[in-house]
């Protein structure tokens, strides 16, 4: 039986955090180890680079803690194929083809770029670059023909699009060199990670983010200035546990929910204090964090090594994408000199 091949990726504009490792890392390793799937692992730097054109040294820093961190949580590259997506060509002569398939106006209508339009307060002055990234991404996905793409509900328009685009160009050419992408969503219980302050979602712009790397006193600091219940004054008043953040990380990540039950109890009745109950946090995360952290430390010991892990992933990808970017030539009809 033939197997599936995913594409996932990050934008590399600094370290990961708790909500990257909730919302996708985790389930990548689990991914990667059943053996299942041709795992494809990008780091998207000419993606990032978007909305960060005039910081490249942001994104120079941020690709080796990025693949530390795929390194520490146990992505292996003798399981799945790490790549830089500035390494791989292909990619970018596959977007210019799939450009002249895409009109503006569906472009400006994607409610997922508008939304971060609004976000990053562009306004009139949006770079190209960024509204045109959906057809990007539609090159990445099918350069490496993923049927399969872990993606959050948030970004199930930029899947849309990336199928249109291959069943434009599968109809315009008459040909099946295009493989449309479905969307494999995360479980219950396993979507956005809210942010220290309360915030809807953990981001490295908002600054209310936990990162893999966070040393224990770092880690301390930040827990005890989480969102709790406002209301909460005085150790005997009652709490509130609904919006409150400590308890949601605690559902997500304590292994004994029947102290976490117990937790509530006393909390909503009165008598249990934020600090407690944060300290209680503290244990649960750093019993995640410590052992990400070791490996961390280990794999940060010889960068070189790491560079060429990262080398040797994107001489694989490159050669995959050129395939399929051969077919695409065939297909158009742009292969003037093959055989002649």
């Amino acid at each position: 039986m033939a197997k599936h091949t995913i594409l996932t990726a990050d934008r590399p504009t600094g370290k990961l955090h708790l909500g990257h490792y909730l919302g996708s890392l985790k389930n990548r390793v689990r991914l990667q180890n059943s053996g299942e799937y041709d795992n494809f692992i990008m780091i998207a730097d000419m993606q990032a680079l978007t909305d960060n054109a005039r910081n490249p040294q942001k994104i120079q820093a941020s690709l080796i803690e990025v693949m530390l961190d795929y390194l520490a949580v146990g992505l292996n590259p003798s399981k799945s194929t790490i790549f830089v997506q500035s390494q791989i060509p292909a990619l970018n002569e596959l977007t210019m083809y799939y450009l002249d398939l895409v009109t503006l106006a569906r472009l400006k209508r994607n409610p997922t770029v508008k939304t971060e339009i609004k976000q990053k307060g562009f306004g009139e002055s949006v770079p190209a670059g960024f509204l045109t990234y959906p057809v990007s991404q539609a090159a990445d996905i099918t350069a490496f023909k993923a049927d399969t793409v872990p993606v959050g509900d948030d970004q199930e328009p930029m899947l849309e699009q990336s199928r249109e685009i291959v069943r434009s160009f599968n109809s315009i050419y008459r040909t099946n060199v295009l493989v449309e992408p479905k969307g494999l969503f995360p479980q219950k219980g396993h979507g956005r990670l809210p942010g220290l302050d309360g915030n809807a979602k953990m981001s490295k712009s908002l600054n209310n983010a936990i990162y893999l790397s966070d040393e224990p006193e770092v880690l301390h600091q930040k827990i005890m200035r989480m969102y709790t219940d406002p209301k909460h004054i005085h150790v005997a008043d009652p709490g509130q546990i609904e919006g409150n953040i400590v308890f949601e990380y605690l559902d997500i990540f304590a292994t004994d929910q029947a102290e976490v039950t117990s937790l509530k109890q006393q909390y909503q009745a009165g008598g249990l204090g934020d600090v407690k109950v944060k300290r209680y946090l503290e244990e649960v995360l750093n019993a995640v964090l410590t052992p990400i952290q070791k490996e961390r430390k280990h794999y940060s010991q010889d960068i070189g090594e790491v560079y060429r892990m990262l080398q040797k992933g994107s001489l694989h990808a490159n050669e995959v994408a050129n395939q399929t970017l051969q077919e695409v030539r065939a297909a158009i009809g742009v292969n003037y000199f093959d055989n002649k």
